[in-house]
């Protein structure tokens, strides 16, 4: 159940949303935490499967599959490929809820894709962890090794070890586009994988957990701020999934959308995460976020449109 949030408390001036906070204290083992992470899902071979082949569109060719999830599951995602030549990848994440299809409306014709579902999300069969974001964001939040949120990030690490299994050409310029929930998790994995070459990252979640937790909202985090109301044992596993400490570490070209207006995740935690960021980096000033009306359509256009233009961007550079 989600909780009513007053408007003039989803809302910032830009002015504010400008401004760098103090950065959010890392761990000091955080980057030994996520390295090893990495080593342990995310180096190896991935087995995976094609269960169904679906309708072609004029140029790619779309597959359903099921790939080896780093919680021993099977998962299940979307294969793109292009009918020609393949000169870019791409590995593309979710908002919180899953996905049932892939979204190949803005797939150029030469990127191949995965569209990975993350561990307990929407059109995976049940398993470890419970598919309600308010339950999902709780599980195994008692320790590191065994929150879900860890899991769900080494799951893009793998998702892209399937996309080059499948399209090895697409290595040449592998990139990460995920939002929300998708941005967040792509915000935890991008610092320990060198194959990414550039991400985009949507209103992205999870970032600075002293800010996140200081607002009630209507998205996963009011879960968490709830939880630590009888569980304050629990807060020092949140920093190892801090998008805004991931986000220090991220070295590659990154676009974040982030909005002035949100209701779901604290504007001032998704422009912490673009101020984090250690490379180069651009911004687009969303008018709004997680909210439905002529506003949301038309900062989601206009964000799709300047992250498909920094996608290109890259490649024009390198030819």
């Amino acid at each position: 159940m989600t909780t009513a949030v007053p408007e003039e408390l989803t809302e910032y001036p830009l002015s504010v949303l400008l401004t760098p906070p103090d950065p959010p204290a890392a761990p000091v083992d955080f980057d030994a935490f996520w390295q090893n992470t990495f080593v342990e899902f995310g180096s190896g071979p991935v087995d995976w499967e094609v269960t169904e082949p679906l309708e072609p569109t004029p140029t790619h060719r779309v597959q359903r599959i099921l790939f080896a999830s780093s919680t021993g599951e099977q998962v299940v995602a979307w294969l793109a490929l292009p009918h020609g030549p393949v000169t870019r990848g791409r590995v593309i994440g979710h908002g919180y809820g899953g996905r049932t299809e892939p979204d190949l409306a803005d797939l150029p014709a030469d990127t191949a894709a995965i569209f990975p579902v993350a561990p307990g999300q929407e059109a995976n069969p049940p398993g470890r962890f419970p598919a309600l974001s308010a339950r999902h964001v709780l599980a195994g939040i008692q320790h590191r090794e065994t929150y879900s949120h860890r899991y769900s990030a080494a799951d893009l690490w793998r998702a892209a070890t399937v996309l080059l299994d499948a399209a090895p050409d697409a290595a040449a310029a592998l990139d990460y586009q995920g939002g929300s929930f998708g941005g967040g998790m792509g915000a935890l994995a991008l610092p320990w994988d060198e194959r990414f070459r550039r991400a985009s990252l949507d209103v992205p979640s999870f970032g600075h957990f002293p800010i996140r937790l200081s607002r009630r909202c209507t998205g996963s985090g009011e879960s968490v701020r709830q939880h630590l109301r009888q569980h304050p044992e629990v807060r020092p596993v949140l920093d190892y999934f801090d998008a805004a400490i991931a986000a220090s570490r991220i070295r590659i070209p990154v676009h974040v959308g982030a909005a002035v207006k949100d209701p779901s995740v604290d504007p001032r935690g998704q422009f912490a995460v673009y101020h984090a960021l250690a490379g180069p980096k651009r911004l687009t000033v969303r008018g709004s976020g997680h909210l439905e009306g002529p506003i949301e359509e038309l900062s989601d256009g206009l964000f799709r449109q300047a992250t498909e233009d920094f996608f290109a961007a890259a490649t024009i550079d390198r030819a």
